[in-house]
């Protein structure tokens, strides 16, 4: 089971990024799939999570109504839309899967890829 999160990169306040999860090696169908974010000194944090069968969503409050997750099981991907970006968004960015229920919770994940930078600055 591999992850691979992109779609970082440096944007001004106000702007807008997406991030893509990519899965290999096993299908994601059956997973949820969460995104975390880590800023420096923080801990990890949920953002954002889906489940399965994109039945449930959900979001931290500090995005919610910026930030949109969505899933295409045929190309094996999650998105991550963020909109309205703020300085405060700034962080590395991991996405995550499980079996179990869709969760903001570090620790419920068991698959977790490697990190995108996303940092909001003018």
């Amino acid at each position: 089971v591999q992850l691979q999160a992109s779609g970082g990169g440096l944007v001004q306040p106000g702007g807008s990024l997406r991030l893509s999860c990519v899965g290999s090696g096993f299908t994601m169908d059956p997973y949820s799939i969460g995104w975390f974010r880590q800023a420096p000194g923080k801990e990890r944090e949920g953002v954002s999570c889906i489940s399965s069968r994109n039945i449930i969503t959900e979001f931290t409050d500090s995005v919610k109504g910026r930030f949109t997750i969505s899933r295409d099981n045929a190309k094996n991907t999650v998105y991550l839309q963020m909109d309205s970006l703020k300085p405060d968004d700034t962080a590395v960015y991991y996405c995550a899967a499980s079996l179990g229920w869709a969760t903001m919770r570090v620790s419920e994940y068991e698959y977790w890829g490697q990190g995108t930078l996303v940092t909001v600055s003018s």
